[in-house]
């Protein structure tokens, strides 16, 4: 019978617990959902955004290896169009290379069901996903990460990203307790702050005020927004309360932000206490995970954010982003910009829907939360 790629039911879950255990036992730290229906985005009746998992089955009896894809409604040029970003794929070729072209297999199967097809993510340059979607002739763009060291001692105490070998962390712990990284990163953070005030950049707080829930502010401010970008997910209420739901995963925060009486804006953001995380150990991690406004009026909603999440006691800020305006609000709140830390990867179809894609890149606008939800940067 060989292997089949099947949609996940509910009578697979015995046998994906069995692919968890030996996956676990091989020493990967992969698994699978133990649950068929999605907890986040489970399909529903005229729902323009969900997530759907498929497990590829050997003779009917084991699965080694599954994936999940999330289509979702996008503005591409004008037009809507059902764009898919997936998750995974995770298999048993992580333990034998009998199984070692099933990833390629199964990468295969999301283009047959969703030829538009992307994924953010996949580290720098080495990262091997990166080299095998190239190989399929996928097109890749580099976006950056976008940082602001809070409170020194933790960040340089716990960042298991910066603390890769004895000696890096014996220099850290140096920098730490000698108060030294503290001046540093303090006077790093400083300067880029006064650098933006100097060049007239850095923008006032505005007001804003935490909301349960997306309402029709939320559908005018998307439609007098989507046209200022040539490319991005549709953000309109229904679509982001299903996104970011009031109760559930992902915890966030919904920020209005505001220019006087009128919405301009809105930023989601998440303060998470992490308890040995594998790249910020127990660090407070306070992170942007969504925003919309017109290109304009991204460095207030950034504002707003950075002020917001400063005044909760956070250790550090982060977001990754894609469009100009937004990286560019980015550095006037007095981030780092680190380039090339996420790469947005397209399936042959979904470039050539996006061609010319130098120019259109230039109106891509992307974040976390386009992604399979906000997991880290």
């Amino acid at each position: 019978m060989g292997i089949e790629i099947v949609p996940y039911g509910s009578e697979h879950v015995p046998m994906v617990c069995d692919f968890n255990r030996r996956m676990r036992e091989g020493g990967t730290r992969w698994g699978w959902y133990e649950r068929p229906v999605d907890e986040w985005l489970p399909p529903r009746e005229g729902e323009t955004v969900w997530r759907e998992h498929y497990l590829a089955l050997e003779d009917g009896e084991q699965v080694r290896g599954a994936f999940a894809l999330k289509p979702q409604d996008w503005w591409v040029l004008g037009q809507r169009r059902t764009v898919t970003d997936w998750q995974g794929p995770v298999s048993e070729g992580l333990l034998s290379r009998k199984y070692a072209s099933l990833g390629l297999r199964m990468i295969r199967d999301m283009l047959k069901r969703q030829p538009l097809l992307y994924s953010w993510g996949h580290g720098g340059e080495e990262a091997k996903m990166l080299q095998l979607l190239r190989s399929m002739k996928w097109e890749t763009h580099a976006t950056p990460f976008c940082l602001k060291v809070c409170r020194p001692f933790p960040f340089l105490r716990e960042s298991r990203y910066l603390r890769r070998s004895a000696g890096v962390e014996r220099a850290l712990d140096a920098l730490a307790f000698s108060g030294l990284g503290w001046l540093a990163l303090k006077a790093l953070f400083a300067g880029l702050a006064l650098r933006s005030a100097v060049a007239g950049s850095r923008p006032s707080v505005p007001r804003y005020e935490v909301v349960e829930s997306f309402g029709d502010w939320a559908d005018v401010l998307w439609e007098r927004c989507a046209g200022a970008y040539d490319v991005l997910g549709v953000r309109d209420a229904r679509t982001m309360n299903a996104l970011l739901p009031a109760r559930g995963w992902p915890a966030a925060i919904r920020l209005r932000v505001f220019r006087g009486s009128e919405t301009i804006g809105w930023a989601a953001v998440m303060d998470n206490v992490l308890d040995g995380d594998a790249r910020f150990g127990s660090m407070r991690v306070g992170s942007l995970i969504d925003c919309l406004a017109l290109p304009d009026d991204a460095d207030s909603v950034v504002a707003a954010a950075d002020h917001f999440l400063r005044m909760r006691g956070v250790d550090m800020i982060g977001s990754n982003q894609a469009h100009p305006a937004w990286v560019d609000a980015f550095a006037a709140s007095g981030y780092l910009i680190l380039p090339k830390r996420r790469y947005f990867a397209m399936s042959p179809a979904l470039y050539s829907e996006l061609s010319p894609f130098e120019q259109v890149s230039r109106g891509l606008h992307l974040t976390n939360l386009d992604g399979h939800g906000p997991h880290g940067f």
